[in-house]
């Protein structure tokens, strides 16, 4: 007589969730890292150390960050993607990294951001300023928009790079105004906001890190700043909307990621800590030190943040012909 199949099923799936169910409960037993996929010393580079440090009183072990950069964030993304999904390896990035990257690159990269990695929180946001020179004689957004207008490509405006989120929130706004500038990318902010200063280029949109002292020395003037509300960073900036162009929304983001497959027990557990971390007005002081705004959003968000942006961009992206096929 056979032996029911039923039980030895029962049997196999439980053994074979054993040793997940173990290190799950186990966890952390070791160091646990979070890669960042930006050169050391930058702005993320010294959030995700905050967030390491917090993590590390809280877990009992050892939470390391460990700068991974290279290709566009490629490179550290395609490395936790990659990683065991053991709850030891983590992934603190942009929001270019999950939804720019896809659009720039279609096909070509070495993951997917939705089905590659399991969200586990927000954990800041970088306000984008449109900023300018006083040499450049704009007083308002509509000043800059009304004199490209009058010169139809021929004014130039600079980015931190080709299919960066600059380049694309310039391109989003150019798009709604109805006017045509010249691009100029350069390999980062500060050659950019170099020829800023001399006038060689009209504008620039960056976070405050590379521009603020300037700002506040006179040498360049903010304009606009690009998020839903004013910064708190410098409150007496108006928004895209109320400087004449609304329905453009637009920051950077960062977010924390497991590899896909992590158990949800380790997942849930690091986005408990790091909202609470992220709640405590201490951090948001600490944030705010280095330009960002603290963000305690959870998995959900992430996700549909993602998905919302990689529909709202896509036609930006074509129609500036940034697909890289």
């Amino acid at each position: 007589m056979k032996k029911p199949f039923l039980p030895q099923f029962i049997c196999c799936l439980v053994l074979g969730w054993l040793p997940f169910l173990s290190m799950a409960q186990d966890w952390p037993a070791k160091a646990v890292r979070i890669v960042v996929p930006y050169p050391a010393g930058g702005g993320v580079d010294a959030a995700a150390r905050l967030v390491a440090q917090h993590l590390s009183s809280v877990l009992a072990q050892s939470v390391v960050v460990d700068p991974k950069p290279g290709g566009g964030t490629v490179i550290g993304a395609e490395m936790v993607s990659r990683a065991a999904p053991d709850g030891y390896t983590f992934l603190l990035t942009g929001g270019s990294t999950m939804s720019l990257l896809p659009l720039t690159h279609p096909g070509k990269l070495p993951f997917d951001p939705l089905l590659d990695f399991v969200p586990v929180g927000m954990v800041s946001r970088l306000p984008f300023f449109l900023i300018t020179a006083p040499t450049n004689n704009y007083n308002s957004l509509k000043d800059l928009m009304t004199d490209a207008k009058s010169k139809p490509g021929r004014l130039p405006y600079a980015s931190n790079g080709i299919g960066s989120m600059g380049h694309v929130g310039t391109a989003m706004l150019m798009q709604s105004a109805g006017v045509d500038m010249i691009h100029v990318p350069y390999q980062g902010f500060p050659p950019a906001i170099s020829d800023l200063v001399t006038g060689r280029v009209s504008m620039v949109m960056a976070d405050l890190a590379p521009v603020k002292g300037q700002i506040q020395a006179g040498t360049l003037r903010a304009l606009a700043v690009a998020s839903p509300q004013r910064s708190r960073f410098m409150p007496e900036i108006p928004t895209l909307a109320e400087a004449g162009y609304p329905g453009i929304e637009f920051e950077i983001w960062m977010g924390l990621y497991a590899p896909a497959k992590t158990p949800a027990s380790i997942v849930n557990r690091m986005s408990q800590e790091l909202r609470k971390y992220l709640e405590m007005p201490s951090t948001r002081e600490a944030f705010a030190k280095l330009g960002h705004e603290t963000d305690a959003a959870g998995p959900e968000i992430v996700k549909q943040r993602i998905e919302s942006e990689l529909k709202q961009m896509l036609p930006v992206v074509k129609a500036a012909g940034l697909s890289n096929k």
